[in-house]
């Protein structure tokens, strides 16, 4: 009997790590580097592709208090994102390279993990093997269609908001500050002050902006935007928040 994990990513390296610290053997398929994604950029195992940020930290919020889970019960994701965090108020946040560089350490250092940089396309395992799959958004299309065969389903998506991005020379520091998030943690986030109508050419400029090109496994889906805002006690101005 041996126990297969599917991909390299985030659940695929906890779960991994879950199990060789209980002594059990894995071998663990990552198709990178052989295969690239659309997104990844490196061969690391639990590449962040989008934002750096684990979201809240404190236990007060669900998803502070999951991490604190996880972090008892000894989880390698956690226990690396303590090690690598970057200032981020009361979130999270990482080194994305070295966060992604100490997980490929810690798996393929470990004598009971067995790596194969081959991409699997069938599920055709031994009967008695055990297989977790823990390919993600970014599954190839050839394991998606199996994994579609088998659940009888074909519409695997998932998308996560996407935030605009400015470089650091172009924001005026004269007008711009760092501040807390909601008040908790460091100062690590730049606010950009703004009455009604600097916040409505803000807009406009932004909806008139470059735009990412539309990656090829992208196309024909339907991604919305989406603009959170929160007014200040006296309703004078609204903030927007940017991470540096």
């Amino acid at each position: 009997m041996t126990i297969h994990v599917i991909g390299g990513g985030l659940a695929g390296s906890e779960a991994t790590w879950q199990l060789v610290k209980r002594n059990i053997p894995v071998t663990l398929h990552e198709m990178r580097p052989k295969k690239e994604s659309p997104a990844h950029k490196t061969e690391y195992f639990g590449e962040l592709v989008c934002s750096n940020s684990l979201r809240a930290n404190n236990i007060e919020n669900a998803v502070g208090l999951l991490k604190e889970e996880m972090r008892r019960l000894d989880s390698l994701i956690m226990a690396t994102a303590d090690a690598t965090s970057v200032p981020a108020g009361g979130a999270l946040a990482v080194d994305r390279v070295t966060f992604a560089q100490n997980i490929t350490k810690a798996i393929k250092g470990h004598p009971l993990v067995t790596v194969v940089e081959e991409e699997v396309t069938q599920l055709d395992f031994p009967a008695e093997d055990y297989v977790i799959i823990a390919t993600g958004p970014l599954t190839s299309p050839a394991l998606t269609q199996t994994i579609g065969q088998l659940v009888k389903q074909d519409y695997f998506y998932f998308f996560d908001a996407a935030a605009p991005i400015v470089t650091r020379e172009s924001i005026d520091d004269t007008i711009a500050y760092k501040a807390s998030r909601y008040d908790k943690g460091e100062a690590a986030y730049y606010n950009c002050p703004m009455n009604k109508e600097e916040y409505l050419r803000f807009w406009q400029e932004l909806c008139a902006a470059e735009c990412a090109e539309v990656k090829d496994f992208e196309k024909g889906m339907s991604l919305k935007a989406v603009c959170l805002l929160k007014k200040w006690p006296n309703g004078a101005r609204i903030p927007c928040a940017l991470v540096p």
